[in-house]
């Protein structure tokens, strides 16, 4: 069967085309593009992103208004019966804000958008999104944000670091974010949160193909030759 993916787009989303030309160009599948008000989901689907922004123009908290769209309790269900979800920005503030990952994006330290290519070490390569970089691996990928501090009690953290739940880490200081965390897994490691942009690194003539690797492993993870 063919890749089948869906991008979603909210009010205020920006990068969600280049999400959709990434998927498509490496994956060459089915890009489908759903609107935050839509119910239903395109059936079959192998993969769900959810893509930078500033969706409802980060009115009450970011993510917060999206994460009640109609399109996101498809997308919970969705992601609780396995399907692979990806958020990158904007759209990991969603997911923080849906309840599929735990902790909260905070405004930046500094109180300043940060718009810049960081370098980032992989820290946990046996997980679906990650399979094709090396454990340790140093990466850079751009950001752009303006809240992306990630915070969480340190319960939370602990079991985060214990369960190899934290995909990226800050290589060094950007937004103040704890333990420099860019990017974590759910539990069941079938959704990535993540500050970082993948899909603006993925070929040389955006400054380098950092990014591409995260999708490849995704579509190896899902028997998807890429």
């Amino acid at each position: 069967m063919a890749f089948r993916a869906a991008v979603i787009t909210f009010p205020g989303s920006n990068c969600d085309r280049d999400m959709a030309v990434a998927i498509q160009q490496i994956s060459g599948g089915t890009v489908h593009r759903v609107w935050h008000g839509d119910a239903e989901l395109p059936a079959d689907l192998d993969f769900i992103a959810l893509p930078g922004g500033f969706s409802f123009g980060d009115y009450l908290r970011s993510g917060a208004m999206a994460a009640r769209s109609p399109i996101m309790q498809a997308v919970v269900k969705a992601a609780n019966r396995g399907v692979t979800v990806l958020g990158v920005c904007n759209g990991f503030q969603v997911l923080t804000e849906a309840g599929l990952l735990p902790g909260a994006l905070m405004r930046n330290a500094g109180i300043r958008f940060v718009c810049r290519d960081v370098p980032l070490v992989v820290e946990n390569n046996q997980a679906l999104f990650t399979a094709r970089y090396a454990a340790g691996q140093r990466i850079t990928i751009p950001v752009a944000h303006h809240d992306g501090n990630y915070f969480a009690d340190a319960e939370t953290l602990d079991r985060l670091e214990g369960e190899g739940r934290v995909a990226f880490r800050y290589a060094e200081a950007v937004n103040g974010s704890q333990r420099d965390i860019a990017g974590i897994f759910n539990a069941a490691g079938n959704v990535l949160g993540m500050m970082p942009h993948p899909e603006r690194m993925i070929e040389p003539a955006q400054g380098g193909k950092d990014g591409r690797a995260l999708f490849e492993s995704i579509l190896t993870g899902l028997n998807v030759a890429a």
